[in-house]
This record gives structure tokens, C-alpha cells and sequence, in this order.
């Protein structure tokens, strides 16, 4: 019986496959911020200071999920010290082959009052977007779920109030089941064992591919 371990590098492997880079380095909330601090610079030809980027977090981080959404899908703006304004995207929809995909793995969220850790996170951009967590074979992917809800329902989650609040879509999967389901603000994330979950069906996959330009 493979362990949840076995299960994970082998997911993280298929996604590298992919396209996705492996970023082993970002196991903490301060190493998540740097990692998307790095990728806004590049994908909006700025170099923020320090000051405009504790204020663009403060801008953009929300409990909203909705509000998160189409913070992540527009064109915002933001004033820059100098008082001059910024026009900036978080995900380049247009010509999406230039994002940035990255997979990571065992981040861990510590807040006043909670102390999560997260299986395998996808980021585009250095914004964490698909959560996905595993379990071993002979456990339900529902373990997963109720996991999941759990950390929803902590007071001070990282949903809430650190760049986790821009997750978007939910996978449980123990390899042979997978289920997902998306986001919602908390009071409509609540669920029961008569509730339907999307099932996974497998189907080819072309990997990603980077434009030139």
C-alpha cells in the first residue's frame, strides 16, 4: 500500500511533467508572499518597494472569495508612492502560455489561531489557486474534505486573510477516487454526506507550453 508520501511526489512528479516547476522552497506564508512579490514584478514590469507591497497585499487579500475572484481575473489599479498610478493584472488571461505554473507541496499556514499544513498547492503567478489534498488508498477522499472544512472553519484561516484567500478550486483524491469542488465564502461552504461532488474522469493531458515571446 503506497503511503500518503509515495502518493504526493508521485502527483508532484506528473505535474512537473506537465510544465509545472517544483518549488521546494516555499513552505511558509513568508516564503509564499516573497515567491508572489517576485512573480507581480516580473509579470507587471515593476519593482514594488516595500511599502507599495505590504499595501498591495492589504488591498487584495480579502475573506470575499468573490471579491478575490475578480481582483484575480480584471485589470486593477494601484497608486504607487509617488503617487502615480499602477494598471496591473495578477494572471495574464490573454496569453495565458506566459504565467508562471508552479506546484508546491507542505506549506504551512500559521496564524493567531490556526496551524495548518496543505498536501500539494498549485500557483500561477505565486498565487495559490488549486488546493489539492491526498489520502492512501483504504481512507475515503472524504477524509479529505471534512480536512478541508475544517480549516475553513477556524477562526483566522489562511482563507481569509493571507494569499490562500484566492483559492479557487478544491481536489481530494486517495488515487483511486477524486473529487473537487470550488470555493465559496463560508456561509455557503457547508456540506453533508448526501452531498455531490464532481468526479474526476481521465483524459489526456497536454503539457504546458511556454511561449518564446
Amino acid at each position: 500500500m503506497k503511503k500518503e508520501q509515495k502518493i504526493e511526489q508521485d502527483l508532484i512528479k506528473k505535474l512537473e511533467a506537465l510544465g509545472y516547476q517544483y518549488n521546494q522552497n516555499i513552505r511558509n506564508q513568508t516564503a509564499l508572499n516573497a515567491n508572489f512579490r517576485q512573480k507581480f514584478n516580473k509579470l507587471n514590469g515593476v519593482n514594488l518597494s516595500d511599502v507599495e507591497f505590504n499595501r498591495l497585499m492589504e488591498s487584495i487579500v480579502s475573506p470575499d472569495i468573490f471579491a478575490s475572484s475578480q481582483t484575480l481575473r480584471q485589470v486593477n489599479s494601484f497608486e504607487r508612492d509617488d503617487g502615480t498610478p499602477l494598471n496591473y493584472t495578477l494572471v495574464n488571461i490573454k496569453d495565458w502560455c506566459k504565467n508562471d505554473f508552479e506546484v508546491i507541496n507542505q506549506l504551512r499556514i500559521n496564524t493567531k489561531d490556526s496551524y495548518h499544513r496543505y498536501d500539494v498547492i498549485l500557483l500561477i503567478n505565486g498565487l495559490p489557486l488549486v488546493q489539492i489534498e491526498l489520502k492512501t488508498l483504504e481512507l475515503s477522499p472524504r477524509r479529505a474534505i471534512a480536512q478541508i472544512i475544517d480549516y475553513k472553519n477556524d477562526i483566522g484561516n489562511g482563507y481569509t486573510n493571507t494569499l490562500l484567500s484566492f483559492m479557487q478550486l478544491f481536489i481530494v483524491s486517495n488515487e483511486n477516487d477524486t473529487l473537487y469542488f470550488t470555493n465559496n465564502n463560508q456561509q455557503h461552504f457547508q456540506f453533508d454526506a448526501e452531498e455531490h461532488f464532481y468526479r474526476f474522469i481521465a483524459l489526456p493531458i497536454k503539457p504546458i507550453k511556454k511561449s518564446r515571446d
